[in-house]
């Protein structure tokens, strides 16, 4: 859109504007526009509509003159930017422009935004509708129409009116980080059995076909005492109890599987004995151990195949296929008639048995806070994850609270809880990073997990990031998040529909944003929010609705703010209250600081 900027130097003011050629002589009537005034918002592009429609009075206008309706932004009563006029032609001057244009072959650069009368005593109507850009700078200010008359040797502006307040509500919103909201998880503290399950394997050579124990054979020495540093430790725990220990033996798949599985049952009974004469459990232990045995299979011997690439392997996969529903015994007879069986025997039949060893032990839960707050100090290892997620909650501060997020999230790093809130409270630091380093897995994560981790992308101004996890997320905290991104990036109407349902003071804000002065006004009279940016915007809402006594009442507490006291001075809608010496006592920080001293 064409735009005229005057030449630097030049003061215009709105005086100026009014008041015109020295030698002009009022006119009785006035022009007037509808809506009066309206309120635009400037879009994402700082762009308003102006759709508005000039009243021109009968008997305004000589019937030489052409009437020139130039729409002025002011801020701050300077003159920023001049826009696309409409024009309104007497029936001399348009019949003098048609002259101008059959002699002379003027083309008038405004033909197409003229309105052409009859007669000058009869009343017209100019429309204007256009789309205009404000700088950039420009939140704030007013826009009004400057009314001239030219075409008879002298230019006159006969007339200023306004037409619109610039309005800019969503930038009371704070600063998109500041208006996030993050999901703090606290969970419900309960109470569980905390039971640990293990396994182990101790692999054993034996005599052929024999149970006993040598020591010096293999390494039977070293095996059994890895199966004994794995369970001393339970037994000699004053918060455990070993509830069940099962040992079995595996019975090889060469040879009769009913030898074997005797032979493997008598193996892990000796594996027992020597086990309980090291660690002299307890009788009640002692009734908790059990023995058994079950064939190991030819799977380890597959294995073993496979990791050799030998190629007999699928030879012997083929066996196993076919006779997948019948014991070892039947597998090892036609294992047996390969013509790879020496190599087999020779190379891949294990030497050494295994024994295997189940065990499961219950650790004593900590019940009261007192408790869990004793033992978090001495035994962090014996709690679970729903007792340390207790211990976070009654932590004091926030370093506390994410020493122990820390300490959770090493015994338990899958605990999203405890991953969220440690993000949350780094963000709430400005750690950004460290915050996305904790969130920021792989892995499927909670939706309150990406909300966090879309809230740190908003920390770094990566809105991209932000609006693509957020559109994912069904929570009222990515709705709420979303929105203020969007209220930030000025798409106005999705904004106001995703912050609606909130009714805070910034739906309230989104709302006078899409002009829903009334809706904004019921949200307002239902918060309880006394901040000044919350008096600022009810006073935004009582000018709208043209209630004086209203905007002065708000207008005094938010004003105790400087920023909000410049903003109003600049605020389109509280220009019919300048004059007013109230208006003027709220607005001179000289005022606001007497009042601060007599409070004293």
């Amino acid at each position: 859109m064409k735009s005229w900027i005057y030449n630097i130097g030049i003061c215009v003011t709105a005086t100026a504007l009014i008041t015109g050629c020295a030698a002009e002589k009022k006119t009785p009537q006035r022009v007037s526009v509808t809506p009066s005034p309206c309120v635009v918002t400037p879009d994402e592009h700082n762009r308003v509509t102006l759709d508005m429609t000039m009243h021109v009075p009968a008997n305004y206008l000589s019937t030489r003159c052409r009437l020139v309706m130039t729409p002025h932004l002011l801020v701050d009563d300077s003159l920023r930017c001049a826009y696309t006029p409409s024009m309104l032609d007497a029936p001399i001057f348009d019949r003098k422009m048609e002259r101008r244009k059959r002699l002379e072959g003027y083309q008038d650069p405004y033909a197409g935004r003229t309105v052409k009368m009859d007669k000058v005593r009869k009343a017209y109507d100019l429309p204007y509708n256009e789309t205009i850009t404000l700088p950039e700078d420009v939140d704030e200010g007013r826009i009004v129409a400057v009314v001239e008359a030219n075409g008879c040797g002298r230019c006159r502006t006969m007339d200023t009116v306004t037409v619109a307040s610039v309005t800019n509500p969503v930038t009371l919103i704070p600063e998109a980080k500041e208006a996030m909201h993050l999901d703090w998880i606290e969970p419900e503290f309960v109470i569980r059995p905390k039971v640990v399950e293990g396994r182990g394997v101790a692999r054993l050579q034996f005599a052929i076909n024999s149970y006993g124990i040598d020591l010096e054979m293999g390494d039977n020495r070293s095996e059994l005492e890895q199966m004994t540093r794995t369970l001393a430790p339970i037994l000699e725990d004053s918060l455990a109890t070993l509830s069940s220990l099962k040992i079995i033996g595996m019975a090889s798949a060469d040879g009769r599987l009913a030898t074997n599985s005797r032979l493997a049952h008598q193996r892990a009974e000796a594996a027992a004995k020597w086990l309980t004469a090291q660690l002299d459990p307890s009788q009640q232990t002692l009734h908790g151990i059990s023995i058994g045995s079950r064939p190991e299979g030819w799977q380890p011997v597959v294995d073993a195949m496979i990791q050799a690439q030998d190629r007999d392997t699928a030879a012997v996969l083929g066996v196993l296929r076919k006779y997948a529903d019948r014991d070892d015994d039947v597998q090892e007879y036609f294992i047996r008639r390969l013509p790879c069986w020496p190599k087999i025997r020779n190379r891949y039949l294990q030497k050494d048995r295994k024994v295997e060893y189940l065990y499961t032990y219950h650790i004593k839960s900590f019940t009261t806070d007192e408790e869990l707050r004793a033992m978090y100090s001495r035994r962090p290892d014996a709690f679970n994850e729903e007792e340390l997620l207790r211990v976070a909650t009654l932590a004091q501060s926030p370093e506390e609270k994410k020493e122990v997020y820390h300490t959770l999230l090493h015994y338990f790093p899958s605990s999203q809880v405890a991953a969220n809130n440690l993000a949350v409270l780094y963000l709430r630091e400005g750690k950004t990073e460290e915050a996305q380093r904790i969130v920021a897995i792989p892995e499927s994560c909670s939706e309150e997990m990406l909300n966090t981790l879309a809230v740190s992308y908003v920390y770094t101004n990566d809105y991209e990031k932000a609006v693509e996890l957020l559109q994912e997320i069904d929570s009222p905290q990515a709705r709420y998040n979303l929105g203020i991104i969007r209220a930030k990036q000025r798409q106005l109407t999705e904004a106001h529909e995703l912050m609606q349902p909130f009714r805070d003071l910034n739906s309230a804000i989104c709302a006078l944003s899409v002009n829903r002065t009334e809706e904004a006004d019921g949200i307002m009279r239902q918060i309880d929010d006394e901040r000044p940016v919350a008096e600022y915007v009810r006073a935004l809402i009582a000018a709208r609705q043209g209630d004086g006594k209203a905007v002065m009442r708000h207008l005094a507490p938010a004003c105790r703010e400087e920023q909000l006291r410049k903003r109003a001075a600049n605020e389109g809608v509280f220009l019919p209250y300048h004059e007013l010496e109230e208006f003027r006592s709220i607005l001179a920080p000289e005022a606001e600081d007497l009042q601060t001293e007599l409070r004293k």
